[in-house]
């Protein structure tokens, strides 16, 4: 007996191990001792980073241990401490970002998360207590009834038409029925083990009670919370690049530093130690310093627009890893639907009718499917209840069916209550003119045995075989669609019989009309899923509801063609092939059935072994572990569970599906965004390194550190955020998604970016050989010094110049709008102001070590910073040409 679970135990073995009697329950003393030593009914909650670690984890990237490195190396080793200062202020920058972010996130998921704990109705020494479920313990028994959250995992003992949601749990939308009987078999799926209540799932009708015989972790919920915190955490795309990138620089930097460092030596410029000096230098000035922080800005920008479209990004990388995801498995239940039952077809009057049609609230079908229900209309106008018929009587409040008119005018006297063996049941309602009104609902197959009549308009007429077959028909073709079917039928009886049964009440009915309900899929659902496949995303349905409900729903959606049954699997039929078989076939479905939490897992790996970035959406606690597994996790903030959103990177707060469509369209605006950033730093610092790296070789003056510093500071960083904001070119979302294997180079940004900063050194060094060639001045020194001015006015302009070219990678800057973004065109301005000042104020010449230069050097200076924009453009065009 020990070693069966819950459900496979009679009442008696149950109640002998978890030591307790139904009557009288545990004593308090005996409750406090086991709480004592199990601890607390809650989940195990993972350890929050302190602020301070959250801050020393944001030095962990690579990049960002270069830049330390490179700020040790210029302080203490070339002895320039503003170089090394301004490096650490950017580092300590971009991890306060991150922090910041991090801790905003939280405090919002936090805030959705706050629930009230729900206080449990408990057996105690025999006494009927209320406690806060927290302090329940294996052992007490628990008292249900329609409207109360499961506080824990319970054998159950007693039910009374008791039926629980329990969709979080296990996906399925329909409440289960349940029962008190044994299940023989001790391999039960969740969604079958009928004598069990699960922690968080909701009673929505019927009474009963059960016996505690898990806890906290011990539940099936804290079992998927453990298989949660054993997932390690993944790895996005943009972390991958950034680290990747980080790599590559540096070792083409060493590599370049090296090259000078043996040419000096070899030509005999200078001395060991100075051509050391020298080579540090150019390393240190040809890392982009800012460049962590600029993405980091980039996405904390991202991450505002999604908030303000009710996306709320836990971690920064998420915002960027939407854009190139290339699968997106979605939970049905709640997500793709609204998870709320809702009335679609009616059949009356030998005609189908959709929901919508005109019916009449003196219509038979209408006053039975509210009569033979009991649902409870709260003041606020909510409604208490099962969700099916929840669903009849708000079809009848649309349709102007006064139910609480017409109750007190025929109020109820008498019922035969819902039997899960007959399927049934039946209201008794006294009429104004004498005698009394069944009002009877149920299965069809069930109540058309007991139809002898058929209502058509205002006659009733005997039932024949072929209404029969066309009943039938109607039915079966309701249920292809994946809709739940209820019958009505009903009676007029002189007096209320003294033994009111089903014997004597549901017999001789007149059949009223049929029913189909279905939890319909959201109305911005369908058109978010041709959006996705548009952007050449697939959408993958995984839910643990019914394989016909499911293919219904996903042919209504768009993610299958109808008869596209091939593209559709059970859990059961997954469980059959092995990881290596379902890898191979994982391609073929896009609707998984009655799937367990151990499924969701399957499928998002095996997407991901395939190169996929794939994005799991969902809102109950069975989603969380794919949700962790997945390469970005989206969970529901209004119906998501607390498990479900704590697994998530990017919570949505209305529950919105269509927000995914907008989150991905801004992922792939702010990578794209984030590339021209790259583009526009790396040729940049490719053509400083090309500057001094020919300086050094030629022998010419070198431009010195504060040159290089201030160019980097003023005209890299300001352009380079404001290209974050650019407008989001035009058909980005007709694009295919860019997947796991792409980085910040694909797309023609590397081979820009060589060429570029090539054209932006040999500029430079043109312009420096103008000056040494065709000086204003006669001394040496001075020609050297306006040489050297101009080839620094040439960076810092060109720089700004090529801001405009990298506005797109491809296109023209005529096509995209040279002015459109207004942060953009003040960065510009501002960045040319600061460094116009070091030229042409007074008293910053000395500072700066350079001179006053007459019209025709900034001629010189002004004509290569247009002729940057002219030969990119003509190379765009060249390069449009050929492609096309």
């Amino acid at each position: 007996m020990t070693d069966k679970p819950a459900y496979a135990l009679t009442e008696r073995e149950t109640l002998d191990r978890v030591g307790t009697e139904l009557a009288t329950g545990l004593s308090a003393a005996e409750a406090k001792t086991r709480l004592a030593n199990n601890g607390p009914n809650a989940l195990a909650k993972g350890e929050k980073k302190t602020l301070a670690q959250r801050f020393l984890d944001q030095f962990k990237d690579f990049m960002i241990i270069v830049l330390l490195v490179a700020a040790l190396i210029a302080g203490f080793v070339v002895h320039e401490w503003a170089d090394a200062g301004i490096i650490l202020a950017v580092v300590i920058l971009n991890a306060v970002f991150g922090v910041f972010q991090e801790s905003k996130a939280e405090e919002a998921i936090d805030a959705l998360q706050k629930m009230a704990t729900p206080n449990a109705h408990v057996r105690r020494g025999g006494q009927v207590v209320t406690i806060p479920s927290d302090s329940l313990v294996v052992g007490d028994i628990v008292l249900l009834e329609a409207g109360d959250v499961v506080p824990a995992d319970l054998r159950l003992l007693e039910s009374a038409n008791l039926k629980s949601e329990e969709s979080a749990l296990t996906g399925e939308s329909v409440p289960v029925e349940k029962t008190t009987g044994v299940l023989d078999s001790t391999e039960v799926g969740i969604g079958d083990r009928t004598n069990m209540a699960f922690m968080n799932a909701n009673i929505t009708y019927g009474r009963g009670v059960g016996v505690v015989v898990a806890t906290g972790m011990d539940t099936e919920v804290g079992r998927i919370a453990g298989m949660i915190n054993a997932a390690g955490d993944t790895t996005t795309p943009l972390q991958e690049n950034l680290k990747a990138l980080g790599k590559t620089l540096t070792v083409m930097i060493l590599v370049i530093a090296a090259i000078v460092f043996a040419v000096g030596l070899w030509r005999g410029a200078a001395s060991l130690p100075e051509m050391f000096l020298t080579a540090i230098s150019l390393a240190v000035a040809a890392i982009p310093e800012g460049l962590p922080a600029i993405v980091t800005i980039i996405l904390a920008l991202g991450t505002q627009k999604m908030a303000k479209r009710n996306a709320l990004v836990r971690k920064l990388p998420a915002v960027e890893t939407l854009g190139s995801t290339d699968i997106i498995a979605s939970d049905k239940t709640g997500t793709l639907t609204q998870n709320k039952m809702t009335v679609e077809k009616v059949y009356y009057d030998g005609a189908l009718h959709d929901a919508a049609d005109g019916i009449t609230g003196g219509n038979p079908l209408m006053t039975i499917m509210n009569f033979a229900n009991d649902t409870k209309i709260q003041e606020d106008g909510t409604m208490l209840g099962d969700p099916t018929e929840t669903a009849l009587v708000a079809y009848g409040i649309k349709h102007e069916f006064d139910l609480h008119r017409k109750l007190t005018g025929e109020p109820r006297v008498a019922e035969v209550p819902f039997d899960s063996e007959r399927k049934l049941m039946s209201t008794i309602h006294q009429l104004p003119s004498g005698g009394y009104l069944v009002a009877t609902k149920g299965a069809p197959d069930q109540l058309l045995k007991r139809v002898t009549r058929i209502a058509t308009g205002a006659d009733v007429r005997p039932m024949t075989d072929a209404d029969r077959e066309t009943i039938l028909a109607e039915n079966t073709a309701m249920a292809k669609q994946a809709l739940r079917v209820l019958m009505m039928a009903y009676r007029q009886i002189p007096e209320v019989p003294d033994d009111v049964d089903s014997d004597t009440i549901e017999s001789d009915l007149i059949f009223a009309g049929l029913v189909g309900m279905i939890d319909p899929e959201r109305p911005e659902a369908a058109k978010a899923v041709a959006e996705a496949k548009a952007a050449g995303i697939r959408p993958i349905m995984i839910t643990g509801d019914h394989q016909d409900t499911a293919e219904a729903i996903a042919v209504r959606l768009g993610i299958i063609d109808a008869g596209d049954d091939d593209a559709v699997i059970t859990g059961a039929e997954l469980d059959q092939q092995s990881d290596e078989k379902f890898g191979r076939n994982v391609t073929k479905y896009s609707v998984y059935a009655r799937v367990a939490p151990e499924h969701k897992v399957r499928i998002v790996n095996a997407w991901q072994k395939r190169g996929k970035v794939v994005a799991m959406t969902g809102d109950g606690v069975n989603d969380a572990p794919a949700l962790k597994a997945a390469d970005i996790g989206i969970g529901m903030g209004i119906t998501g569970t607390e498990v479900s959103k704590g697994a998530s990177d990017m919570v949505l707060a209305d529950d919105n599906f269509s927000t995914i469509v907008v989150a991905v369209e801004e992922g792939r605006k702010v990578f794209s965004n984030i590339q021209k950033s790259i583009q526009y730093l790396l040729s940049a610092n490719l053509g400083e390194v090309l500057t001094l790296f020919m300086m050094t070789m030629l022998g010419w003056d070198l431009l010195a550190p504060v040159h290089i510093l201030w160019i980097n500071l003023v005209t890299d960083t300001f352009p380079a955020i404001a290209l974050g904001v650019e407008p989001t070119e035009p058909g980005i979302m007709n694009q295919k998604p860019r997947g796991r294997k792409s980085n910040f180079f694909s797309g023609g940004v590397g081979p820009a970016v060589i060429w570029q900063g090539l054209l932006e050194g040999a500029l430079t060094l043109g312009v420096y050989f103008i000056g040494i060639t065709w000086p204003v001045h006669t001394g040496s020194a001075a020609v050297h010094a306006d040489a050297l001015t101009m080839a620094y006015a040439t960076l810092g302009l060109i720089q700004l110049f090529h801001a405009f070219n990298v506005k797109s990678i491809h296109q023209s800057l005529f096509t995209v709008g040279a002015f459109r973004n207004k942060a953009f065109n003040w960065a510009i301005l501002t960045s040319f102001v600061l460094l116009a000042v070091t030229i042409l104020v007074p008293g910053f010449n000395g500072l700066f070590h350079v001179t006053s230069l007459d019209w025709h050097q900034w001629l010189t200076v002004l004509g290569a910073g247009v002729a940057i924009i002219v030969i990119v453009e003509l190379v765009k065009l060249i390069l449009r040409q050929r492609k096309n």
